[in-house]
């Protein structure tokens, strides 16, 4: 993360082998004035759905990964709730050739656990982990400790980490919001916080039994902070994220909107703020964004029967700048941290030249009907934030820039 004053300072700080890219003349950039730019590396999103193949009404890798572009990602990860589920080198295939034809930045997809996510047999894990990020069953918890335990001892052996939604089913009981007092005062049925963090416990140790470099996606509970930070205090492998949403609103945010929805789902004011404590003490280890776009039909049915998921890579990092950083929360060093430097780290990511620039002073109110992104629900439309981006740069091509 750069200060940058001038135009003189900006072509300087642009790494060697970009110098010869006509990027400030195409986009002419030197209209802006640069006193308040910041050129910061290209953030990583290690949990999105970009929804090809099978769903691409919803999103596709094209408008995924422009949308990314947007946001200041150069390098996602994408979810393996697909059709056909990536399970087999042959399933895989047919994700990576999209990839490969259409991806305007880095795009890895992760490998599912089981086939077909249905919990029941491994994936063909040792044939798909050199072209895979991870494996995961995002979108199911594996709710069989025999089938996660083995699971673990495979990863561990091809040296890959377990990323898990972790989410007991016979605690779910049809719930669809936090099981809290928005919950109980609008007659709506509840997901309690026990359904994430039992599974938890669970795979914390059996991650301590096979040696297996865990990952939890989207914490939500305060319950799961706790038992994470107490199993990093043990030397267990273990690493975490949280979300935007889950750091700026609560189940006291909530309206009668699919645009709310999302699983976890937003939990309580003390979860909130026991979510906001992991980031500060380094409990969270990164923030994705779980950007989980769906049709605005599929939106407008309301809390109990739209799905769950909100668009969230292009608003991420203005939402983090003003919630976190310009409060004092935390400083800006540590959201790059959160949001470039360990979820490459963690997954084994090149650094790279890669980089955005933001004007971090502009101020503006969240407009979905702006996104890139083919879902436009987020339950921050309307929200002033400050921070935006100006100029996105992957290996030497710019694949956003801010029209006036």
């Amino acid at each position: 993360m750069t200060k940058i004053k001038d135009m003189k300072r900006l072509k300087s700080l642009v790494p060697r082998e970009l110098s010869g890219v006509e990027y400030f003349s195409s986009t002419d950039i030197s209209r802006f004035d640069c006193s308040d730019f910041v050129l910061i590396p290209g953030f990583c999103d290690v949990h999105v759905h970009f929804r090809e193949p099978g769903f691409s009404y919803k999103e596709t890798i094209k408008s995924g990964s422009l949308a990314a572009a947007r946001g200041g990602y150069t390098q996602v990860c994408t979810m393996p709730n697909l059709n056909p589920v990536p399970d087999t080198p042959d399933n895989l295939r047919v994700q990576l050739d999209i990839i490969e034809k259409d991806a305007v930045i880095g795009v890895l997809p992760y490998g599912a656990i089981t086939k077909g996510e249905n919990g029941e047999a491994l994936s063909d894990m040792e044939a798909m982990s050199g072209s895979v990020v991870a494996f995961s069953d995002d979108g199911r918890g594996v709710q069989c400790e025999d089938m996660m335990r083995a699971a673990m001892i495979k990863a561990a052996g091809l040296n890959k980490i377990i990323a898990a939604h972790c989410e007991a089913n016979e605690l779910l009981r049809g719930g669809y919001i936090h099981d809290g007092v928005y919950c109980a005062e609008h007659n709506h049925r509840g997901i309690c916080s026990a359904s994430e963090y039992v599974q938890i416990e669970r795979d914390i140790r059996l991650a301590k039994e096979t040696g297996c470099a865990y990952h939890v996606c989207h914490i939500s509970a305060k319950e799961s902070v706790d038992i994470i930070r107490r199993a990093k205090a043990e030397g267990v492998n273990v690493t975490c994220e949280t979300a935007p949403h889950y750091l700026v609103l609560d189940e006291n945010d909530l309206r009668e909107d699919g645009r709310f929805k999302m699983n976890p789902p937003l939990r309580s004011r003390e979860d909130r703020l026991a979510l906001i404590a992991g980031v500060e003490d380094g409990t969270i280890d990164m923030i994705a964004t779980d950007h989980a776009p769906h049709s605005a039909e599929e939106k407008a049915r309301g809390l109990e029967k739209s799905p769950f998921g909100i668009t969230g890579l292009e608003v991420a990092f203005p939402l983090m700048y003003t919630e976190l950083v310009k409060t004092g929360i935390i400083p800006l060093e540590r959201l790059i941290e959160l949001l470039v430097i360990n979820p490459r780290r963690r997954f084994g990511i090149p650094f790279c030249s890669d980089f955005s620039i933001w004007n971090l002073s502009c101020e503006y109110k969240i407009n979905p009907d702006e996104f890139i992104s083919k879902g436009k629900s987020t339950p921050f439309a309307g929200r002033s934030v400050f921070g935006r981006n100006m100029l996105t740069v992957r290996e030497g091509k710019v694949v956003y820039s801010y029209k006036q």
